[in-house]
């Protein structure tokens, strides 16, 4: 990763920066620009952004929540980072940075979900569940039967306890 990407929480100025990220990556759910702006707001302390050094804006992002009936972890909701900036190693320095913001929060363990598909995702967190020397489990979370549209089941991954 170039060492001028900075990385750090999100403010409600990014937030519209996120919104075009995210519709920019093309694998994602886009939410609502409103819910990038109250995401920057309420869940700035466990979310990063990678800002891009040449000025043309964020590079890259990740939201995240502690779960509020485990508080030991770390739900990563979405990664993002720009087409022009993958394969820099962005996406595994600001996981890594999750990883310090869930132990900050009393965390030993990160979330996510990823659907059956998606070799990339599963790829990135495989790759952080070795670089931290922490096991990976997956299980069944939600089905499609769960969806009210034709959403691909998401499968749940625990990556922890990070030491």
């Amino acid at each position: 990763m170039p060492d001028e990407i900075e990385i750090r929480s999100p403010t409600m100025d990014d937030g519209a920066a996120m919104w075009r990220l995210a519709a920019a990556a093309g694998e994602l759910d886009v939410n609502s620009s409103y819910a990038y702006l109250l995401w920057c707001r309420d869940f700035s302390a466990t979310s990063v952004v990678a800002v891009a050094p040449d000025g043309t804006g964020l590079a890259g992002f990740i939201t995240g929540y502690m779960r509020p009936d485990d508080p030991s972890v770390l739900l990563v909701w979405q990664v993002a980072v720009s087409p022009e900036h993958r394969r820099k190693g962005i996406a595994a320095a600001m996981l890594d940075e999750m990883v310090a913001v869930s132990a900050r929060h009393g965390g030993t363990h990160l979330e996510t979900t990823v659907t059956p598909g998606n070799v990339p995702s599963r790829t990135m967190f495989a790759a952080l569940a070795e670089r931290h020397s922490a096991r990976s489990l997956e299980s069944e979370l939600m089905v499609s039967g769960h969806f009210p549209d034709e959403h691909e089941p998401e499968r749940l991954i625990r990556i922890g306890p990070f030491r």
